[in-house]
């Protein structure tokens, strides 16, 4: 067995998996810089605000690696996304650094030191709990309150698709399929009501778009051939 795996890395090449796409130290500099440079004041005092609340928290660790990320490594990195493609409303850049701090740091969306339109779009990304209702139905109502706000999706669907980037190193099989299934059955169809009725993000959704059907499709292709049985059901049907 020793033997059959090193003549199958050898015939995949000499990779190198990488611990970390981007340096957060370098995006968080980013970030500052075009915070102070465009006047966006809540984005700056989110930049810090985020960064003392996700202290000492990490991402999921990696298959191949023992490196822990801090968790600060997601929202910079979904923040640095959307400055790229020319997104620089404060508010949206704000709430997006912000968008799992309510989830995961014990905050609750009313305590935030920002404004009303922040907390509101923060609120609405922020899973709760849901007593009474079924996963699938949860799922459900959280995806349509989302679907209320422009920006709500833009940030959903900007989280989903750094998530979706680095969930192969990270997920089980059953678990990659979950996503790969929840993705399709409610991120794309946020994509789709962003490019119909929200003209400024046409250029975010062409791209966030090829983004994820490319890792997707791939993905999916990669799950099938590991599962060949789950392949000649999905031709089946």
């Amino acid at each position: 067995m020793v033997d059959a795996a090193k003549n199958r890395k050898s015939a995949l090449g000499e990779w190198k998996i990488r611990d970390q796409y981007f340096s957060d130290v370098h995006m968080f500099t980013r970030i500052k810089t075009v915070a102070e440079l465009q006047n966006l004041r809540q984005t700056y005092r989110a930049l810090y605000y985020m960064k003392e609340k996700h202290q000492g928290q990490t991402r999921k660790a990696m298959k191949y690696s023992d490196a822990q990320l801090p968790y600060i490594v997601h929202p910079l990195m979904m923040a640095c996304h959307a400055m790229s493609m020319n997104l620089l409303d404060d508010e949206l850049l704000a709430a997006t650094l912000l968008h799992d701090v309510c989830e995961d740091c014990g905050v609750a969306p009313e305590e935030l030191p920002f404004s009303q339109g922040v907390r509101d779009i923060v609120a609405l990304v922020t899973k709760k709990e849901h007593p009474g209702l079924t996963k699938e139905e949860y799922t459900r109502t959280y995806y349509e309150a989302i679907a209320g706000s422009p920006k709500a999706m833009m940030i959903k669907i900007l989280d989903r698709c750094n998530n979706v980037s680095t969930m192969a190193l990270s997920f089980s099989d059953q678990k990659l399929g979950s996503y790969i299934q929840e993705t399709e059955d409610y991120v794309m169809p946020l994509l789709q009501k962003l490019k119909r009725e929200e003209p400024e993000y046409h250029n975010a959704v062409f791209l966030i778009k090829y983004q994820l059907l490319s890792l997707l499709e791939s993905l999916k292709v990669m799950l099938l051939e590991k599962h060949p049985e789950e392949a000649e059901n999905k031709y089946e049907n």
